[in-house]
């Protein structure tokens, strides 16, 4: 097989298109937990937990004139939480009918529509909070709906796109846009809301998620066969990169898959993960404030400083755990084994000593940084698994394990609020100590039960010898 060259290649132009795609919908996902802020008078936000005086007060609150012109809302800490919370009721819905779909009409509608309803609903979402907050809750949970396709419908036009010796490339270019998306519209949000008004972060979002879609549908196609300008080098490369891996087989092999231990081996990998990152993503802002007196909020670059890092580790771990595969012909399932090891127990240390360092608030966002840093082996460990043991049926897969992996979105947050209600040390210690041994507990599953090889079931000869 002659590797064709990567510049301007087709494969590598799709990689490029869904890293802006992930990019919006991430930027689409986190922009209200910023609004909300903005949305809220003054006088109804979070009832005043008790500030631990652990550690000295050292955020210099400068009030800066801002702008005032946005609509208020008298919504209570439980209504946020609702709010907040209303996105993953629809996501986790869509996940599984999202991979079917995707294997019968293809990712890139899937995909282009996911896209594109986030963002009409994200337009909506002014008009929707002054109709009142049940609208909002709809909207959002609407836009769940939406992104829900998304990874399902990706997966599955991967497996006809990428040859397998570059999935880890392909993909960690292609998710890395969610990564970066997070970075640029947290402090993004922060700043529209604070010179303009908070209805223009949804507008302009919306916009370019409208704009993308565009180029989406006029540039990307479901296979090689059916793309417009492919050279005929890279077609046939592609094409015969994948020949043994995929299956003709019309209907889903339902119950091998649901047996099958490998699979079970990334679901789990995958809980466990995402328990630590929802975790962070939606608590660290309150330990920074209630427990190191530190005011993450305002500095909008530190609570980006630790979702940059990872960006950088899954772009870079997806050219090495290529590299190691190819150059150095070691197997699949010994790198995928390897970085999701390091991108689990790396983190779970990083995060339990975070909870030890007392008030050094430097050393919090450096620990933090490093454990979500970390974690970005993930992506070219368990998280492109699928693809290696059932490149058919990997849209499908992603649907199943990112179900079960939405639960800890909705799930931990709640749980770590009630473990700490007087936000003491002790209490955070637990949250952290919960959190890093799901990892540890994830991390040695998937070392013992993963797999690299294409399973039987996901060949296509594999009914013939059952009946």
């Amino acid at each position: 097989l002659v590797s064709v060259p990567a510049c301007c290649s087709a494969r590598y132009n799709l990689a490029l298109l869904a890293f802006f795609g992930f990019f919006l919908l991430y930027a689409l996902r986190v922009n209200l937990s910023v609004a909300l802020v903005d949305m809220v008078e003054p006088n109804t936000t979070l009832a005043k937990n008790t500030t631990s005086n652990v550690c000295p007060e050292h955020s210099s609150t400068i009030n800066v004139p801002r702008n005032t012109t946005g609509e208020k809302y008298s919504w209570d800490a439980d209504t946020q939480g609702w709010i907040l919370g209303s996105f993953f009721y629809g996501y986790i819905v869509t996940q599984i009918p999202g991979g079917y779909l995707a294997s019968k009409i293809g990712g890139k509608l899937l995909l282009g529509f996911g896209v594109f309803g986030t963002s009409v609903f994200t337009l909506l979402t002014p008009l929707a909070a002054n109709l009142g907050v049940g609208y909002l809750i709809a909207v959002r949970a609407l836009e769940g709906l939406g992104e829900g396709v998304t990874f399902p419908a990706m997966h599955s036009m991967w497996s006809s796109w990428a040859p397998p010796l570059e999935r880890s490339k392909l993909l960690s270019i292609s998710y890395a846009g969610a990564q970066l998306g997070t970075v640029v519209s947290l402090p993004l949000s922060g700043l529209i809301c604070y010179y303009m008004n908070w209805v223009y972060v949804f507008y302009i979002f919306g916009a370019l998620g409208v704009l993308w879609f565009f180029f989406w549908m006029w540039l990307v196609s479901d296979t090689p066969e059916t793309h417009r300008s492919i050279s005929h080098a890279e077609r046939e490369y592609i094409l015969s990169s994948l020949k043994d891996q995929l299956s003709t087989q019309k209907s889903v092999p339902w119950r091998p898959i649901l047996e099958s231990l490998p699979l079970w081996a990334i679901v789990v990998a995958h809980f466990s993960y995402n328990w630590t990152f929802y975790t962070l993503l939606t608590l660290l802002p309150t330990y920074m404030k209630e427990i190191l007196r530190f005011d993450a909020q305002e500095n909008g670059f530190l609570s980006a400083l630790p979702y940059f890092g990872c960006w950088l580790c899954i772009i870079l771990s997806g050219q090495i755990a290529d590299y190691l595969r190819e150059k150095q012909n070691l197997s699949t399932v010994c790198v995928r084994k390897c970085f999701t090891l390091i991108g689990m127990i790396g983190p779970a240390v990083f995060l339990v000593a975070a909870g030890f360092i007392g008030c050094n608030y430097a050393l919090a966002v450096a620990f933090v940084t490093i454990s979500t840093t970390l974690g970005g082996f993930c992506t070219s460990g368990y998280s492109i698994n699928h693809l290696d043991i059932a490149p058919s049926y990997a849209g499908i897969l992603l649907g199943i394990t990112n179900s079960f992996a939405t639960i800890p979105g909705m799930v931990g947050p709640v749980i770590a609020k009630n473990l700490t209600h007087n936000n003491t040390v002790g209490e955070w210690q637990t949250v952290f100590y919960i959190a890093a041994s799901i990892n540890l507990f994830g991390a040695i599953f998937f070392a013992l039960f993963a797999s690299g090889e294409v399973q039987d079931w996901a060949v296509s000869g594999y009914h013939l010898h059952r009946n």
